[in-house]
């Protein structure tokens, strides 16, 4: 027979539960709501509908805005990976200078995003750089450097350092050992940090707005919108930022969590 949960479980399942229940319920509610109409305030609960949808569909200020997001998350994600990935083979390396090398890395992730903002607002005035999509994009990308480089250096130092020698033994170039058998070993780790640098580059607000120029990312347009109050096709974007949110999840525990399991199991 299977033993009965002891009451210090069921009390933490329960506690667990709540605090589930507090946290995301609430995000159910621009769901919910993103199918009825809202007039004053008031859900008409009786007649269901998708004229927010459709509304969020004509929205190009929220549309131009989201679509700035992407570009700039996209780009971010891209220099990110690249140095992230060059700068944890560096350090891999065991060559001079690794502390100082981790210490810049870290240092913006660490220090509060004003601070972050600031210091990059001061330094793209120094050099004489407009404030752009560039420069938001530059921000972006020294922020989420150390997520990257982190998981990808995780990566490197688990890997066995015997595949490398093997593939020096076996007659291969250093080009040859990267590209076949270092690459395939921090994909995931690489597609990993990538994803989580997409999710903190779409999020970030407060060192966009210092460093942002006249074209706003999806954050900055609904920290404007505030102040005067959200439509009810906000409802819609939200729902399908959350979908997307939820579908990226189920993909990275789809196909990241078992590559990785593989790769550490060989």
């Amino acid at each position: 027979m299977n033993a009965l949960p002891r009451p210090s479980t069921i009390f933490l399942a329960a506690i667990t539960t709540l605090v589930a229940v507090l946290l995301y319920s609430p995000l159910f509610v621009p769901i919910v709501s993103s199918f009825f109409t809202i007039s004053h305030g008031d859900v008409d609960w009786s007649s269901p509908t998708l004229s927010t949808y459709w509304a969020l569909a004509e929205n190009h200020d929220i549309l131009t805005a989201l679509r700035t997001t992407l570009i700039v998350g996209l780009c971010t994600v891209v220099l990110s990976v690249v140095s992230g990935t060059l700068l944890a083979l560096y350090y891999h390396g065991r060559r001079s200078g690794r502390s100082i090398l981790q210490f810049i890395i870290f240092l913006p992730f660490l220090m509060p995003p004003i601070i972050s903002g600031l210091a990059l607002l001061i330094f793209f005035r120094e050099i004489g750089l407009e404030r752009s999509l560039l420069t938001v994009v530059i921000g972006h990308t020294v922020f989420v450097l150390a997520i990257v480089y982190r998981t990808v250096l995780m990566r490197l130092q688990s890997m066995s350092r015997t595949l490398v020698e093997a593939s020096y033994d076996l007659g291969a170039t250093g080009w040859q050992t990267f590209w076949r058998i270092i690459l395939p070993n921090l994909s995931s780790a690489m597609v990993g940090g990538a994803i989580l640098a997409f999710a903190l580059s779409f999020d970030e607000t407060m060192i966009t707005i210092l460093v942002t120029g006249t074209q706003s990312t999806l954050p900055v347009r609904l920290w404007a919108m505030m102040r005067l109050g959200f439509s009810p096709d906000i409802n819609a974007l939200v729902a399908l930022i959350l979908m997307f949110t939820v579908l990226l999840c189920v993909l990275a525990a789809r196909f990241l969590i078992p590559r990785q399991m593989a790769t550490e199991r060989s």
